[in-house]
């Protein structure tokens, strides 16, 4: 048998007591300091007897309270290692071509940064979608494990301005993994797949190459087609769903799934919230209405109606950031998506559509990848239609002409177009006044 190195914690080799070495804290520890959370085996054995356990090779994940409870905006989670001779933050993970140290690095990356970059309404390590849902679904497939590496690596590499040859290396291992997977049409369609290739559209959507991303959204697009449509894929698998569904509309600047309709509440497009339903049912009188002489495109006045009812009831209508950022991505897809009356397709129409576009991107913020180029070209629009009936709108209701240039104006902030935003806004309310 090899021989073994000293089987003690430092505290008790220091101590020159029996340790029992267990993990994370042996049994003295926990009753001296129990604080401590994990005792430290600087030599580790080195035998490989039955004695030794899956629980003395499996190194623990740590969340450090102090560290989340200050800086609850930037949660952190720490990968300690309690043996030398066990790295592994899991049992185990796919093998890539990098260095065991870096993708470790990766790994700790992915899940104290990236997870909460992707999706910031929910800072909680225990809840983040992609702490608890995604990321064990990568450790059992190698192609998502890749991509989701990728993920870090660009942002790492980006901050060190060294290059991207790690990051080369896994995008090339990832492409071909998912290859592999989409070649059988069982592999194809899973969660596993769709998450990699929508993560890979973002990843190319970054690096500014839009053909490739748009390639990957089509390609993601099918496989949402074999599994039933949008809806069907949400019922068995919420964040794939919500992540295709929202990345695919960024990357390619419109929808490209349908909405259910209001009334049917079934199809295969984008569902609306519960809340949103009951919101048609609740009448307000004490907000003020829009008049009839606004002319807008009944679809339209139904959805600035219901988000009034929504927004201006919260002691009747409560929203999670989950129930808030399905509402948001089905009023997008509603919005961006519609097919107005032509008859009735005026400036003011337009301008009201784009502008609560704006307004619930804006309140919804970045999730998954940025909304900025989406954001920009909703403000030009914008722009164009309120330059066109600002005048029509402020003698008609000056309440909204204030809402739709005060939306043009945050829209714009860090723009060409900022300072004539704030004109128009000061215009509308000195017409008000």
């Amino acid at each position: 048998m090899q021989q073994t190195l000293r089987r003690s914690c430092d505290a008790c080799a220091r101590s020159k007591l029996r340790c029992d070495l267990q993990l994370p804290q042996c049994s003295r520890c926990q009753k001296r300091s129990p604080s401590e959370l994990i005792c430290v085996y600087a030599n580790a054995p080195l035998s490989s007897s039955a004695a030794e356990t899956a629980t003395t090779r499996r190194t623990k994940f740590i969340l450090h309270k102090n560290t989340v409870e200050q800086a609850s905006s930037n949660p952190v989670i720490c990968l300690m290692d309690p043996g030398a001779a066990a790295l592994d933050p899991f049992d185990s993970y796919p093998q890539t071509r990098l260095p065991r140290v870096y993708v470790q690095r990766l790994i700790h990356h992915f899940l104290s940064n990236i997870a909460f970059q992707y999706y910031p309404l929910d800072l909680r390590p225990a809840s983040n979608p992609f702490v608890v849902s995604w990321f064990p679904l990568a450790l059992a497939d190698p192609a998502l494990f890749h991509v989701s590496l990728q993920t870090a690596s660009l942002d790492l590499d980006l901050r060190a301005q060294r290059g991207f040859t790690k990051s080369d290396v896994l995008m090339a291992d990832s492409v071909s993994l998912v290859r592999l997977k989409i070649e059988d049409a069982t592999l194809a369609i899973q969660d596993e797949t769709m998450n990699a290739v929508v993560a890979l559209a973002a990843i190319e959507l970054g690096k500014g190459n839009v053909h490739i991303s748009r390639i990957h959204i089509d390609g993601v697009k099918s496989m949402v087609r074999m599994r039933g449509g949008i809806h069907q894929v949400k019922t068995t698998s919420p964040l794939t769903a919500r992540m295709v569904s929202w990345v695919s509309m960024i990357a390619m600047q419109y929808p490209q799934f349908p909405t259910q309709d209001d009334s049917a509440n079934a199809g295969e497009g984008i569902a609306p919230i519960t809340q949103w339903h009951e919101a048609a049912q609740h009448d307000d009188n004490s907000a003020s209405s829009v008049p009839k002489a606004m002319i807008l495109d009944p679809s339209i006045g139904d959805i600035l109606r219901r988000l009034r009812n929504l927004f201006g009831n919260p002691e009747h209508f409560v929203l999670t950031s989950l129930d808030f950022h399905d509402l948001t991505c089905f009023i997008l897809h509603r919005l961006l998506g519609i097919e107005t009356d032509w008859s009735l397709k005026t400036g003011t129409s337009e301008g009201v559509r784009v502008a609560i576009a704006l307004y619930m991107l804006m309140l919804h913020g970045p999730s998954y990848y940025s909304h900025a180029s989406l954001q920009y070209r909703l403000t030009q629009e914008l722009r164009v239609y309120i330059e066109h009936c600002l005048g029509t709108i402020t003698l008609i209701h000056a309440p909204l002409a204030i809402w739709l240039t005060s939306v043009g104006m945050v829209a714009s902030k860090g723009s060409l177009d900022c300072d004539g935003s704030r004109a128009r806004t000061r215009s509308s309310a000195a017409w008000a006044k």
